[in-house]
Formats: C-alpha cells, sequence, structure tokens
C-alpha cells in the first residue's frame, strides 16, 4: 500500500483524492480496451439480478439460472465460467444496460467509505489498468 493511502486512510479526506484520481484515471483509460474484469473476476449474482437479466432475455430464472450460474463455495450465484458468457468479441457487454450489480459497481473506486476497502482496492490493481493507475495518480501526488 502507498505512504500516501496509509495517510490519507486516517484523514476524511480519503474518499475525496480518491474519487478525483478515480475521475482522472477514467478520462485516461478505456474500458473496452481491456475488459480484464470480465474476463477474469465473476461477478456475484443477486436474486434481482437474476430477474432483470433473465426478464430481458425473455427466459425464466429458473432456465437463466441452469444455463449462466453455478452456485460458489459461499453458495452465492456465479457464472459458470469465465470470462462472462456476454462479453463480446469487441469487449463490449451484451447485456450492458441490465448488467449484474457488482459489474455496476466495479472497481468500487467512486464508491463512498474508501477507507474500509482499501484492501480490495489493491486487489483490483492487479486486474484492472484503471485502478492502477489511480493508485500511480495517489502516489504521484504524496
Amino acid at each position: 500500500m502507498t505512504k500516501k493511502l496509509l495517510t490519507l486512510k486516517k484523514t476524511k479526506s480519503l474518499d475525496r483524492v480518491v474519487h478525483s484520481a478515480h475521475n482522472e484515471a477514467f478520462n485516461e483509460i478505456d474500458c473496452l480496451g481491456c475488459a480484464n474484469c470480465c474476463k477474469t473476476t465473476g461477478p456475484l449474482l443477486t436474486p434481482p439480478d437474476v430477474q432483470r437479466i433473465s426478464s430481458k432475455l425473455k427466459m425464466t430464472e429458473k432456465n437463466f439460472v441452469q444455463e449462466y450460474l453455478r452456485r460458489d463455495e459461499d453458495d452465492d450465484l456465479v457464472f459458470k465460467s469465465m470470462p462472462c458468457p456476454f462479453l463480446e468479441e469487441d469487449n463490449a457487454c451484451s447485456i450492458y444496460a441490465f448488467r449484474p450489480r457488482a459489474c455496476r459497481a466495479f472497481p468500487h473506486t467512486d464508491a463512498p467509505g474508501q477507507a474500509s476497502i482499501l484492501n480490495l482496492t489493491r486487489k483490483n490493481a492487479k486486474i484492472c489498468p484503471a485502478v492502477s493507475r489511480i493508485l500511480q495518480i495517489l502516489s504521484e501526488h504524496s
């Protein structure tokens, strides 16, 4: 963890600083050029996700679960395999408008409460070039 993050963790300015770096990084980096999250990190699907996606795909929830999902070791619903079955060749998401909540939130660097997810941010930096860039921006401004 960068010294800057350790220092900021103890202050109330962490959200402001991380959110600013988030905006800067995502102005520089196009997710469609990467899609590592869609290739490697399966989201947890909530019951509302299953209902929304199956409805949009004109499938029953049961058929959607049978075709695309499995229960993981924590009994959460996840995709049967990665990359995501809805990832297209150009790295676009074929269900983008109704994608799972976890996909909408990734990589969480624009969420409130950054101090409580610093370990997740470090982990996500290994997957997401934008998060890696956010950490770089933070270290450059320390």
